[in-house]
């Protein structure tokens, strides 16, 4: 696979990655409640990072935001902040990895500086994918730890005491899938770029064939100052004595 080919897919990649790490922290369906564990099927909750929503079998639903913030629980605030970083990481990785496309010339810009965007762009993707991975995750283990949820408080708290007004089991909503592919998509994204930009590098950076150059210009100098500088003789003919000249 050529670098160009790979930079663009990578780029590509991120993209959507990004897209589905930012579609997973706006939707609601994050957990949502299990109606095999009550009788009335007709109604059910579902919550997300920022809303708490009721949803009913004929297609309405009623959301609310949560008008709290120091009455959520510390992961779930956790949760938010992983998300959001992921997202500001993802939106700033590809607007460095658009300029740094080798197929996009934008001036003189060098490959070198191609080069240090491209896998700067890279390691960014990579840190974004695993906190949109950590953030999923925290927030899976937070469903499966306390499985018997209940709906909110008066006070809009999410956990509040989890299981205080009854047993309401909740499972994993589609979100959480979203968010897991996207993290996925987003790391894949930051290893191609980092690889593509060790093709990138100018085959020349290091020094050493301008090096060699320099040597090969120094001895024919060298050479040139002692045949110039040689005597003659008497009769015209070349002799092997030096000169110095001060």
């Amino acid at each position: 696979m050529s670098v160009s080919l790979l930079q663009v897919a990578g780029f590509m990649l991120s993209a959507l990655g990004t897209f589905l790490i930012a579609s997973a922290t706006a939707m609601d369906m994050w957990s949502i409640e299990d109606r095999s564990f009550t009788v009335v099927t007709s109604i059910y909750a579902y919550y997300g990072l920022w809303y708490s929503c009721v949803g009913t079998e004929y297609g309405t639903t009623q959301c609310r935001p949560y008008f709290t913030i120091l009455g959520l629980p510390g992961l779930f605030q956790g949760v938010r902040a992983l998300m959001i970083v992921g997202i500001v990481l993802g939106v700033i990785g590809v607007l460095i990895a658009i300029f740094a496309l080798k197929c996009l010339r934008m001036g003189n810009m060098e490959d070198r500086v191609k080069a240090t965007m491209t896998i700067t762009s890279g390691a960014m993707f990579i840190v974004a994918g695993i906190c949109a991975i950590a953030g999923v995750s925290i927030f899976a283990n937070l469903i499966v730890t306390n499985f018997a949820l209940t709906s909110f408080t008066s006070v809009g708290g999410f956990g509040g005491s989890f299981g205080s007004t009854g047993f309401v089991g909740y499972t994993f909503g589609a979100a959480l899938f979203v968010g897991w592919v996207g993290g996925g998509i987003l790391l894949v994204a930051g290893v191609m770029l980092c690889l593509a930009c060790r093709g990138m590098m100018p085959e020349n950076y290091d020094g050493t064939a301008y090096k060699a150059a320099s040597i090969y210009r120094s001895e024919a100098k060298s050479k040139t100052y002692n045949e110039s500088h040689r005597g003659q003789s008497m009769d015209g003919r070349h002799s092997t004595q030096r000169f110095d000249y001060v």
